[in-house]
């Protein structure tokens, strides 16, 4: 279990809280807005009403303890930088912040953040990946240079084991599970002598570039 801060509850942050809470972790939210608290009061660990731009407000409900917080006042550049100084004043080990755009996020980095989050973009980048791509079924990045991708195995590779085929030397990527046609098994961290069998499709780590290169194959 971890233990997670989410400050602003729109939909966004609201929805991420939900989520961690569901996972089993402990999590914290916090927001001005006395209904969006209200309406997380149990589904949360703990809502607390109040402005995080203050630091005694973090302090007071314990975000310097929680191993990640999530900073999801997007709109508001002013306030989320301020919280985000804040945060890493009381030693908050892992800050992610939503921003609106570029700009945003180039100065939520500057003062700290260790991730920053457009979503809208991230979305319109990984449907546009998805859908324009000829064996991508999903893909979503998790850095400027990482991603994980789902995909169709190329014909090549179909009644090959994976230390044949050492996908991870010739292409630099990670084979992380292999899915069955049907859906109905899942080989997770599979091995060398896991086989390729025809209408499998694979989730697969590495860098874009990598990727990119591969779903051509």
């Amino acid at each position: 279990m971890k233990s997670f801060i989410v400050i602003g509850l729109g939909r966004f942050g609201s929805a991420a809280a939900q989520e961690l809470y569901e996972m089993g972790h402990e999590v914290i939210v916090v927001d001005r807005n006395e209904e969006a608290v209200n309406h997380l009061a149990n589904r949360s660990t703990h809502a607390a009403i109040g402005d995080a731009r203050e630091l005694e407000v973090l302090r007071a409900v314990g975000a310097g303890e929680c191993q990640c917080a999530i900073v999801a006042i997007g709109e508001d550049l002013a306030a989320s930088v301020l919280i985000t100084m804040n945060l890493k004043d009381l030693g908050c080990r892992q800050i992610i912040c939503k921003a609106q755009n570029e700009m945003y996020k180039r100065a939520l980095e500057r003062v700290g953040a260790d991730r920053v989050l457009i979503p809208e973009r991230e979305m319109a980048l990984r449907l546009a990946r998805s859908l324009g791509s000829r064996s991508f079924l999903d893909y979503m990045e998790f850095s400027d240079e990482y991603a994980i991708a789902e995909f169709e195995v190329p014909k090549s590779w179909v009644g090959k084991s994976l230390k044949s085929l050492n996908v991870r030397t010739k292409h630099q990527v990670s084979i992380l599970a292999i899915r069955s046609q049907d859906g109905k098994q899942t080989r997770m961290s599979p091995g060398g002598d896991d086989c390729i069998e025809k209408g499998d499709t694979i989730m697969v780590m590495g860098k874009n570039q990598n990727l990119q290169r591969l779903q051509r194959l």
